[in-house]
């Protein structure tokens, strides 16, 4: 699969799957009638049906953008899009947070602890619950195909796709390698029956029946399913409805659900940062050893820190409708009380008067100097239009260490976890995205994540918004599938891990990673910013600094100003006190020449170019007279370098693989610079 054939999947002509949801939910409101209609009719309802859903839209948007006279709700001070009437159609039209699998596939972690009861109450596990779902995707994923070519040899009069939407219980059975009767406890639990009518289903937002149970019953003991992702999404949500209607359990199906959150969180930045660098309910206490609070997940890594807090509080039915203060309630249980907690805990980690303890009471002996601090407020289930909601309702306060915070839910973090399976990469992603929300807009989080992957998040200094359109996660689409469910597609997208894998500044990034200084992230984060020219130039600036000191044993240097942070990379076999000495002083006159507030340097060795120690000097530019001094005939950064590399540009082109490399290593030009 190409990115190219996902992008209709992605195009304003097709109805999103609330919309399908919702002409299920008035089909089943009704006695089923299959007979085939004329196909003349069947283009009519084709038509008439996709007219009604535009102007479902138009309505919708018309009540969205109905906010009167602009200029005098500036001149109030008032936001238009706080409405909850506004929000309706983004809440709607918000679109799938969440792939169908990672619904499938995280259903047995939420409800591991509450096995017992659902064995007791409705007669299967959810482990067993996932393999009958999973079974139905594969008859399915089989039947339609298969019906699509028993079409061919039928006349246009008799074309229905109905059949390839039916199973029966002894299929999926067959399929899973269980019991029948245990198959259909299951099915059962997830289908509505033909005279169930869903009167509840009255209104845009009401409950509506198909989607808790999306199977319609059939004669005959078949099942229909006419909208796969509905099966995995009430196989994740609709468990903890059931336990909720048991008044007795109630507690322990909400503890179970926190706790989910929060252990799932935790097993996602284990995957990146590795255990040793993750904690899980960190207790925070005062000096007089009274608790000031709790941090779900903490993550310590050189001088950043990551502070986890989630919240499993849902999207109610009263905010869709439109409920101003219903919305706003949902918002500040779900996310803004997360915030609060989580910024209360960022302060309290800066300050060494505050004892951090993990849940075994032992204090944690870490660092309090850090740079910087991402909040993370993950909610637990699907939250439409959450970005969108954490722009126009979030109330936060940034430090100088303390980043702005960013709202997503389990689902983002997952794929988060899966793509940037670094702790670089990662915190230099939550780096570049918590400084650019107010200038990103995107229907959903995995599609900034695709972006990045794709171009390396940015947005230029010229641009007050960039606006991504969701076909842009076609790449991420099929890389997560790829992995998860075996498509044949390209598991990484093209793009920044791709690119310069294996590079000389490649290798640097995974020295950095290792060794955790502090003052090194900082150029972790500068490396992985740098646009795919700097990368090639740099990469072989350093490769010919590297040739040139093997072959004479000195040491040579290249220097890089971006705005005003500069880099100095030295590649050196001094010893390692003469090299540090000579690398500080280096960047200490190139500091100063450039006015820099900011200064990168690292030593590396000239047989594998690899890093073998770094400084960062962040002290702010001030006058010095003695510096004035040593710095007035300083040269142009790395000039021989950058001579040598254009001269060699213009000679590569008429070299061939086995003559001598033009940078005068004595080398063959595929041995060396090529």
């Amino acid at each position: 699969m190409k990115a190219e054939d996902l992008y209709r999947m992605s195009s304003m002509e097709r109805l999103s799957r609330t919309e399908i949801s919702t002409l299920i939910g008035l089909m089943i409101q009704a006695p089923i009638d299959d007979s085939m209609p004329a196909a003349k009719v069947l283009d009519e309802y084709v038509k008439a049906t996709d007219g009604l859903m535009l102007e479902l839209h138009r309505a919708m948007s018309a009540a969205a953008y109905r906010i009167g006279d602009w200029k005098k709700l500036a001149e109030q001070g008032r936001n238009p899009f706080e409405d909850a009437e506004a929000l309706r159609e983004a809440i709607f039209y918000s679109g799938e947070s969440a792939y169908n699998f990672q619904y499938r596939d995280l259903a047995p972690t939420k409800y591991q602890a509450d096995n017992a009861w659902l064995e007791a109450n409705k007669g299967f596990g959810v482990h067993v619950a996932k393999q009958v779902v999973l079974a139905v995707e594969r008859v399915q994923s089989r039947k339609v195909p298969e019906r699509l070519e028993a079409m061919r040899l039928l006349s246009p009069d008799e074309w229905t796709f109905l059949p390839g939407f039916e199973f029966t219980a002894s299929e999926i059975a067959t399929e899973a390698g269980l019991d029948e009767a245990l198959v259909k406890d299951v099915l059962s639990a997830f289908t509505i029956g033909e005279a169930h009518g869903n009167d509840a289903f009255a209104a845009l937002h009401d409950f509506n029946a198909a989607n808790a149970f999306p199977l319609i019953e059939r004669t005959g003991e078949s099942y229909l399913l006419l909208q796969m992702y509905g099966l995995g999404e009430a196989l994740y949500e609709a468990p903890f409805y059931w336990m909720m209607a048991d008044k007795a359990y109630q507690g322990t199906a909400t503890n179970n659900r926190g706790r989910f959150a929060e252990e799932f969180s935790e097993s996602r930045l284990v995957s990146v940062f590795g255990r040793e660098n993750v904690f899980a309910n960190v207790h925070v206490f005062e000096s007089k050893g009274r608790e000031l609070c709790e941090i779900d997940v903490l993550v310590v890594f050189a001088d950043r820190a990551i502070v986890l807090q989630s919240k499993s509080k849902r999207l109610t039915i009263e905010a869709r409708k439109g409920n101003d203060r219903v919305l706003k309630d949902d918002f500040k249980k779900s996310v803004q009380d997360s915030y609060d907690q989580g910024r209360l805990c960022a302060t309290a980690l800066t300050d060494a008067t505050y004892t951090l303890v993990d849940t075994a009471g032992k204090e944690l002996a870490t660092s309090r100097s850090f740079k910087e601090i991402y909040i993370l407020c993950v909610v637990s289930d699907n939250y439409p239009a959450l970005s969108f909601q954490a722009r126009q309702f979030l109330k936060h306060q940034e430090t100088e260490a303390i980043r702005p915070p960013f709202v997503l839910d389990v689902f983002a973090l997952d794929a988060l976890a899966e793509m940037l399976q670094s702790p670089l990469r990662f915190l230099s992603y939550l780096n570049r995205r918590t400084g650019i929300d107010d200038s990103v807009l995107a229907a959903q989080e995995l599609t900034i994540l695709s972006y990045h992957l794709k171009k390396n998040l940015w947005v230029e200094g010229n641009l007050t918004m960039m606006s991504l359109d969701g076909s842009i996660a076609s790449d991420l689409d099929i890389a997560m599938f790829a992995r998860r469910e075996g498509i044949p597609g390209k598991t990484t997208p093209e793009g920044i891990l791709t690119a310069f894998d294996g590079t000389i500044l490649w290798h640097l990034i995974e020295d950095i990673e290792e060794k955790a200084d502090p003052g090194m992230i900082d150029l972790g984060f500068l490396l992985l910013a740098m646009s795919g020219d700097a990368i090639k130039d740099a990469n072989r600036a350093i490769n010919l600094a590297a040739v040139k000191a093997r072959r004479d044993g000195a040491t040579h240097d290249l220097t890089m100003l971006f705005g005003d942070v500069g880099f100095t990379a030295h590649v050196s076999d001094a010893a390692i006190a003469d090299a540090m000495a000579d690398l500080q002083r280096h960047c200490e006159r190139r500091k100063y020449a450039h006015k820099a507030d900011s200064w990168l340097g690292v030593c590396l060795d000239s047989a594998t170019v690899r890093l073998r120690f770094g400084l960062s000097l962040n002290e702010r530019w001030k006058q010095d007279a003695s510096l004035d001094e040593l710095t007035k005939d300083l040269p142009t950064p790395s000039s021989d370098i950058w001579d040598a590399l254009s001269k060699g540009r213009r000679k590569v082109a008429k070299v061939r693989r086995n003559d001598p490399c033009p940078c005068g290593s004595g080398v063959k030009y595929k041995k060396c610079c090529l």
